[in-house]
């Protein structure tokens, strides 16, 4: 090849890389700025409930909100988005496809895909011990004391499961399936020993299979804390977290908090599960954090344009899913994880591998 053909082909492959970069973060503006519109309506449905002057400019907002989804059931042709109730459900879509990606994708890399699926069964352990302890105290037991329930229960699973994993000299999926099964095991025991002595008010098939009419405006809330505070850990310790998943004793070498930062990681994956458990359930939560970095771990050229992509692909998953789910009226777990399997398998396809990642 001579050297002008050699420069062309350089030349070809540059624009081709820059134009890639571009669309990524076009991409990825569009998703901060729907993130944002989310964190808005989540905020004025907060301050409509105030009263007084800020309550009032709260309920104007929200009916600007709820307008908005009127116009958009116009140009699609639905009776869906006009409805507050299913603006929340797509806000909290929107922000677990977020986090629930950009946490994965560190998961994904340290081959830690189980961590998930090992939470979310936790979590469902924490929602049996919240069932019966409200039922038990005579508490109303409503779904936001049960997802806080949830959360503390993952949490102290997590820490004990890492824990768990460094003091014994077992394989490291051993400990994850001994937790996994051991939680469910336990929920389902709670869940069947007193189901017919205390009152349950909630169907505990929604926590398992995810349901978009379970979304409540505290549980929306609370996921919108959560996002910011995971999205806000992530790029303050970015760093630390990417020299432990590829480099673990190097970590150590520089001295790094190697525990501390596996701790802050497995408890912002507790986070996440438990905030997108409400819409994909304890089955198939753990495929939001791992199906979308799995797919952009095919295509991504470095390890920032892997995060990217998981977020884009988890994205456009959660998205259509839900769409799909309310204009067909199907689960919305369901149809979130198949229309992510579907771009892992495009991703598949699109992949050349004759390159490997750059770890930068």
């Amino acid at each position: 090849m001579s050297a002008e053909a050699a420069d062309e082909t350089e030349s070809v492959g540059t624009r081709a890389t820059d134009s890639r970069h571009a669309a990524e973060r076009i991409a990825l503006g569009s998703i901060g700025l729907l993130a944002l519109v989310m964190l808005g309506f989540v905020f004025v449905d907060w301050l409509r409930q105030l009263g007084g002057p800020a309550g009032a400019v709260g309920v104007a907002v929200f009916e600007g909100y709820v307008g908005a989804g009127g116009a958009l059931d116009a140009l699609l042709g639905t009776r869906v988005f006009e409805f507050p109730g299913t603006i929340r459900a797509v806000a909290t879509g929107v922000l677990v496809g977020i986090v629930g990606p950009l946490v994965g994708a560190f998961l994904v890399h340290r081959q830690m895909a189980l961590i998930g699926e090992t939470l979310a069964h936790t979590a469902f352990a924490g929602v049996a011990i919240g069932v019966v302890v409200t039922g038990l105290t005579g508490l109303a037991g409503t779904r936001e004391q049960l997802i806080f329930v949830a959360f503390f229960v993952s949490a102290l699973a997590a820490l004990g499961l890492q824990r768990l994993t460094e003091r014994t000299d077992s394989y490291g999926d051993v400990p994850i399936a001994i937790v996994l099964t051991g939680s469910f095991a336990l929920g389902t025991l709670l869940i069947s020993a007193f189901r017919d002595r205390i009152a349950i008010g909630i169907e505990i098939e929604d926590f398992l299979f995810g349901q978009l009419a379970i979304v409540t405006v505290d549980g929306t809330r609370m996921v919108a804390v959560l996002t910011v505070a995971v999205v806000a850990l992530v790029v303050l310790n970015y760093k630390q977290l990417f020299y432990i998943t590829f480099d673990e004793q190097a970590a150590r070498v520089a001295r790094i908090n190697v525990g501390g930062y596996n701790s802050l990681l497995i408890v912002m994956t507790a986070l996440v599960v438990v905030g997108a458990m409400q819409i994909l359930g304890v089955i198939l939560v753990a495929g939001l954090l791992v199906i979308p970095a799995a797919a952009a771990s095919q295509v991504g050229r470095s390890f920032r344009e892997t995060l990217s992509l998981s977020v884009i692909f988890g994205q456009c998953s959660v998205l259509l899913g839900i769409f799909l789910a309310l204009v067909g009226g199907l689960p919305a777990g369901g149809s979130i994880i198949l229309v992510a399997i579907a771009v892992y398998a495009l991703a598949v396809g699109l992949s050349d591998r004759s390159t490997n990642l750059s770890v930068h």
